[in-house]
């Protein structure tokens, strides 16, 4: 026996309210604060509506009932979570501080799962463009990152201080994790003669000892050894 569109329509309508019930329950949380825990549990509340919908033998009380349990369950667990704060810091995870006085945390990096290249995306998702700019960065339990520039890039507007508009220079990648990007160099108008150069005048035998470098217009290079 197929389930016909007025079942269908009946326990899609069910659903949708149930659903938006339970979120108000839950409060306020917006995408960029979801925790895994949350967004796992999203996942399946939708997964026991969504089978329930289609499933015939599913009749409308099963599926108040399925989506008030998860409901309450996962009410309990807020309440338990704010209660008790090192069991919240188990499930959900605390935040590491992947950047410390300007240096890149490599062991923090690796525990965390995370490449040069996804820090240097979150960094440019915060509108910062260089590691140098950065004081300190924390990757929070979320995934999101929370940034404390150094002072002298904190953002003081030229209207402040009354001065004129100076050009603003995007900055290149030169070598992430001891690999030199050679089309960068290129796109810059330099070659490796002069990286190496560049290197040299830091103190820096070889790219191998760089976790990452870039080049700024106005502003030279940036080189992070490796720190053993």
């Amino acid at each position: 026996m197929e389930l016909s569109l007025m079942d269908i329509s009946l326990k899609v309508i069910l659903g949708f309210f149930l659903l938006f019930f339970i979120t108000k329950i839950l409060g306020k949380t917006t995408i960029n604060q979801l925790t895994p825990f949350d967004f796992i549990s999203a996942i399946v509340l939708s997964e026991l509506l969504g089978n329930g919908i289609y499933e015939e033998r599913v009749t409308l009380f099963y599926i108040i009932y399925t989506v008030f349990l998860w409901g309450i369950l996962m009410i309990l667990m807020e309440k338990i979570l704010l209660k008790y704060k090192g069991f919240r810091a188990f499930l959900e995870g605390n935040p590491s501080i992947i950047i410390r006085d300007g240096k890149i945390d490599r062991n923090q990096l690796k525990k965390n799962r995370m490449n040069i290249n996804q820090l240097l995306s979150l960094l440019r998702q915060s509108e910062i463009f260089s590691v140098r700019e950065v004081a300190f960065a924390i990757l929070e339990s979320n995934g999101s990152i929370s940034i404390l520039k150094k002072s002298k890039y904190q953002k003081v507007t030229n209207k402040d201080l009354q001065l004129p508009e100076q050009p603003t220079y995007l900055s290149s990648t030169l070598i992430i994790d001891g690999e030199i990007l050679e089309d960068n160099i290129k796109a810059l108008g330099f070659n490796e003669t002069w990286l190496s150069s560049q290197l040299a005048t830091n103190g820096v035998n070889s790219s191998e000892e760089v976790l990452y470098a870039d080049w700024i217009n106005n502003d030279g290079i940036y080189i992070i050894p490796y720190h053993k």
